[in-house]
């Protein structure tokens, strides 16, 4: 038996909750949405909300659909073009779901994300409240990014919704993430130029070398394997593990659901589990600006699990507030953490060298020790 099935046959009897990415590469056809297909899978979603599973839908696709209804047979060079496209494919993708989920009686709804929702505190929990309400209420939410508006996901942020779909996992605490792609999972290299590339079935951790492996993207999405591979680290990171398999392939998803069946390439979660609040700051959270320290302040946190103080700092670089993100950078100049600051820059450029007993007298006010408490720190690399 492969060693996928036998992790498959201890992970799916937990699985309750399910994050389902589908991108534009499997539901775009040569010149318009391949209804077909997409028919098929939301029957195979269907299927698996009567078994029943809760199942969030991230689908791509808008800016593929756009493309077609405006003639476009190359993707938009420019954001305003890719705005457009999204804002016109948008409403067609979500009609043809919302025909194909009412013809199955399953009833779904519509959330647009964009990075800075999920960054902020309290819209996240905002977004977070909504989806539980909307899962309890048996609805199958139908997650895009908001790309009508948000321009660095146009460009970059969140890769073809594959970190998005990560992100929305931890949000509602899934049990399983799976990304349906144009490819069968992960390859120790692009099969299109390496045929004989072995596919991977299952994969313990996302190190170095596994990273290596990615290739590019495709013409229609922006994500290929390596945000895939990010997707599939943050899900880990979360305690959720990760499915990456063909979407192309009829049965993919009830496959997927079979323990016996050995389909694509498992990612297993991290046996080190960040909180919640943790996993926000390392893979949601943009830094503000940068904390260099010393080698000490370096080893108490990176191998102690200490807070940040004052004293261990060395430079500050950036215009941040108390309470915004920052990265902590090493005496080598490597990001290796990241956390909420207590002080403000202007307030750290006073007090960077200098014992804890010293802020009051410095600042003429104190808010604790810590720059960054331990609670609020978490490593991000070597």
């Amino acid at each position: 038996m492969s060693e996928q099935r036998v992790h498959k046959q201890a992970l799916l009897p937990r699985v309750r909750r399910v994050v389902v990415k589908i991108g534009s590469s499997v539901l775009a056809g040569p010149q318009d949405l391949d209804r077909a297909r997409i028919a098929r899978l939301v029957g195979e979603l269907a299927d698996l909300r009567q078994r029943p599973y809760e199942v969030v839908l991230v689908s791509s696709g808008a800016v593929a659909a756009g493309m077609a209804r405006l003639g476009l047979r190359e993707r938009p060079a420019t954001v305003p073009q890719k705005q457009a496209a999204a804002a016109v494919g948008q409403i067609r993708l979500m009609s043809f779901y919302d025909e194909q989920f009412g013809a199955r009686g399953q009833p779904v709804a519509q959330i647009l994300l964009s990075h800075d929702d999920l960054a902020n505190r309290v819209r996240y929990l905002n977004a977070r409240h909504t989806l539980e309400e909307l899962l309890a209420a048996g609805v199958l939410p139908i997650v895009n990014e908001n790309d009508t508006v948000a321009v660095d996901e146009v460009r970059f942020n969140f890769g073809d919704n594959d970190n998005l779909s990560a992100l929305v996992a931890t949000l509602i605490s899934a049990d399983l993430l799976v990304i349906l792609s144009d490819v069968p999972g992960l390859y120790t290299a692009d099969p299109r130029s390496d045929p004989s590339a072995p596919l991977l079935p299952l994969v313990t951790e996302v190190a170095r070398e596994i990273e290596a492996y990615a290739g590019s993207s495709g013409p229609l999405g922006r994500g290929g394997m390596a945000t895939k591979l990010q997707a599939a680290r943050k899900a880990s990171d979360a305690g959720i593990p990760c499915i990456i398999a063909d979407g192309r392939n009829a049965g993919v998803l009830p496959r997927v659901f079979d323990a016996a069946e050995c389909v694509g390439t498992l990612f297993l979660a991290s046996g080190d589990r960040l909180t919640r609040r943790k996993h926000w700051i390392a893979h949601t959270l943009k830094p503000a600006g940068t904390i260099h320290v010393d080698q000490g302040a370096y080893e108490a946190i990176a191998q102690g699990g200490r807070s940040l103080l004052a004293k261990g700092i060395t430079a500050v670089g950036g215009h941040f507030g108390a309470g915004e993100c920052v990265a902590c950078l090493a005496p080598s100049g490597a990001e290796f953490a990241r956390g909420l600051v207590s002080y403000g820059a202007a307030e750290l450029q006073r007090i960077k060298g200098l014992h804890s007993s010293a802020i009051a007298a410095t600042l003429q006010y104190t808010s604790g020790d810590a720059v960054i408490h331990r609670d609020d720190l978490v490593l991000t690399g070597s």
